[in-house]
């Protein structure tokens, strides 16, 4: 569910939008590790995949919408600063383009869709990961 536009007062949105901008830094640093010549491409089809995912919406209540947010996947797939950048990208699209939480919001969606969904998924896959035994049919 993106946050709309006027939703979260001034002060929790710039506290909100001052995060984002480190994470989203933080994520660019770190992404340099992570995007290689296998996966440069696939965190494009990634964001493009969550983008079209996050397009299906369904109604939820005070006049807001529901959709799947990706942070899992992105994270499992790319890596977890890769994954901050996706979804950083297809909200900052979204909120241009289709007003998908607006860009007063657009700190506020990418703290809560962008980077704590994909600290805490990574987290409990790593979790699972290193629990979990290694067979012919594990994820890695």
């Amino acid at each position: 569910m993106h946050v709309p536009d006027g939703f979260i007062d001034a002060p929790v949105s710039v506290a909100a939008g001052v995060f984002a901008v480190g994470a989203v830094a933080v994520s660019l640093r770190g992404a340099r590790r992570e995007l290689d010549e296998r996966t440069a491409p696939l965190a494009g089809l990634v964001a493009a995949f969550i983008f079209a995912v996050q397009m299906l919406n369904f109604p939820v209540a005070a006049g807001t919408s529901g959709h799947l947010m990706g942070g899992a996947l992105a994270a499992i797939l790319v890596g977890p600063y890769t994954a901050v950048l996706c979804l950083s990208v297809v909200l900052l699209l979204q909120g241009i383009f289709f007003a998908d939480g607006g860009l007063t919001a657009l700190g506020v969606n990418i703290t809560v869709m962008g980077v704590v969904t994909v600290v805490v998924a990574y987290g409990v896959f790593r979790l699972l990961t290193g629990l979990l035994p290694r067979t012919r049919r594990s994820a890695t």
